[in-house]
C-alpha cells in the first residue's frame, strides 16, 4: 500500500491518493480513490475535520473484489486520532 499526496494546502486541507507498487519496482499504480480532510478552527484548541472520498474512478474490475467504501465508520476514529497526533509533531518542529 502506498499513499500520494495531491492535496496540500497546511494547515487547512491534505488529499491522497491509494496505490500499490504491484511488481515491487517502485512503479506505483492507483486505484482510482482518494481521500481528503478539510480542516478548520473552532477554537483554540479544536478542529472541525470533514473527511471526503471518491472512488468514482475506480474499474468494475477492482470493484468486483474489493468493497467500497473499503474501511467502515469504525475506522474513522483512529484516523483521527492518527492525524491529530501527525498535527501535534509538526506544530512542535
Amino acid at each position: 500500500m502506498a499513499n500520494k499526496i495531491h492535496v496540500l494546502d497546511p494547515p487547512r486541507a491534505i488529499g491522497w491518493l491509494t496505490g500499490h507498487d504491484p511488481q515491487g519496482d517502485g512503479n506505483l499504480e492507483f486505484g482510482g480513490w482518494s481521500w481528503r480532510y478539510d480542516l478548520a478552527s473552532s477554537g483554540p484548541s479544536e478542529t472541525e475535520v470533514t473527511l471526503t472520498y471518491d472512488w468514482s474512478a475506480v474499474p468494475e474490475s477492482v470493484r468486483s473484489y474489493l468493497r467500497f467504501p473499503p474501511f467502515g465508520p469504525e475506522h474513522l476514529p483512529n484516523s483521527l486520532r492518527h492525524l491529530a497526533d501527525l498535527a501535534a509533531r509538526t506544530s512542535r518542529m
